[in-house]
């Protein structure tokens, strides 16, 4: 009898604020990482080293677990050109590609529109959360959005039309002062309630979901589970996105108390990941999908007293079965002289690179009008 081949599926995580790459995998050796780094660094004793430079986190140790597994690339470095540290204008431009430009276009809706042309399933694009992410938005794309499928069950058909007007409100008030609400008008008029009409279909479907992974409580897990039972529901999903660290500029924003907030941060977000990873594997569907984890930037190599500012350089992260684990691309230097603007790590990988990887390599997607040009690829995809 031959194999059953599924159809791949793209999770996207975004870590809100801009997570710390420099205290999530750890230049362990480097006297120079203490010496800029008296508050914050991590003790070498609480890294779980990679090699004799590098190391995790140990507050990330079930990303760890899974890196050891040969199931997880470290994308170093990865950023773009003349950093913009705005927390909006930065996400913005991750979003849709176009760091000289705004527009409503994201470079996930794009996909999604290659992904069915026609328009046939309303669920192949799906967002967990409050509101659309700009990267998910297409003129006339359907995109499924609903923010905890255990309280949409629930609610009421008044409470129901009253929650798609909310996460309309909040579209309009993330996007309109940077594009002008009649642009985000014309693309509520013309896209409507396809953001949200798929919602009760995908809530119905994922309640017959079982599972014996207990997640945690915390926002993370509740999101990656909803993202388990949808895609576990069948329902043609290809692309479903979901963020971590919601709430102001995001939670990973470690301004202050990064000693403290950071390692909670990595500890929810990595066995989220590990309990999804796991979910799958129990259900014999991890084979068939790839998450891709991403933040807007990194942080300043200097800590401030308290914790560290925006900065450039950072790093995202392939998860999956069908991952080549491993380092890739190059980890920024350390040395002062090689700061950017004296003060962030350089960007040594364009993240539009990685978007093509993903696009062509996994989803089989044409990549080059969707991030707007050519990029080098990696290849961490077996």
């Amino acid at each position: 009898m031959a194999a059953i081949v599924k159809d791949k599926v793209l999770v996207v995580l975004q870590l809100n604020g801009g997570n710390d790459f420099m205290n999530t995998i750890v230049p362990y050796t480097s006297d120079l990482y203490r010496d800029v780094r008296p508050t914050v660094a991590i003790e070498e004793e609480d890294v779980l080293p990679i090699d004799d430079t590098l190391g995790f986190n140990s507050n990330a140790a079930p990303l760890k677990d899974l890196y050891d597994r040969g199931k997880v690339a470290v994308i170093q470095g990865i950023g773009y050109p003349n950093s913009e540290r705005s927390h909006f204008r930065g996400m913005d431009i991750w979003h849709t590609c176009r760091p000289e430009e705004l527009t409503t276009e994201g470079w996930a809706g794009k996909a999604v529109r290659e992904l069915d042309p026609t328009h046939e399933n309303v669920a192949t694009g799906v967002h967990i959360g409050i509101g659309l992410p700009r990267a998910m938005t297409m003129l006339g794309v359907p995109v499924t959005s609903l923010n905890d499928l255990d309280s949409y069950g629930m609610m009421t058909p008044i409470e129901e039309h009253q929650k798609r007007e909310r996460s309309l409100d909040t579209f309009k008030e993330m996007y309109g002062p940077a594009v002008g609400t009649g642009v985000v008008m014309d693309y509520l008029g013309q896209t409507g309630l396809d953001v949200l009409k798929g919602a009760d279909m995908v809530a119905q479907a994922a309640a017959s979901y079982s599972s014996e992974v207990e997640y945690a409580d915390n926002p993370v897990s509740k999101s990656l589970r909803d993202v388990a039972r949808i895609h576990l529901a069948g329902l043609g999903a290809r692309l479903i996105y979901t963020a971590d660290g919601g709430g102001g500029n995001g939670a990973y924003d470690v301004h202050a108390n990064e000693v403290a907030s950071h390692p909670k941060l990595l500890t929810n977000m990595t066995r989220a990941v590990m309990d999804f990873y796991q979910d799958l594997r129990d259900h014999e569907a991890s084979e068939e999908v790839l998450i891709l984890m991403f933040t807007e930037f990194g942080r300043r190599v200097r800590d401030n007293g308290t914790g560290t500012d925006h900065g450039s350089g950072g790093g995202a992260f392939l998860i999956g079965d069908r991952v080549k684990g491993g380092l890739y691309s190059e980890y920024p230097p350390l040395q002062l002289d090689q700061l950017e603007n004296n003060e962030d790590l350089k960007h040594t990988y364009d993240f539009r690179g990685l978007y093509s990887t993903v696009l062509e390599q996994w989803l089989g997607i044409e990549a080059a009008p969707i991030v707007g040009g050519t990029y080098e690829q990696l290849h961490p995809i077996d």
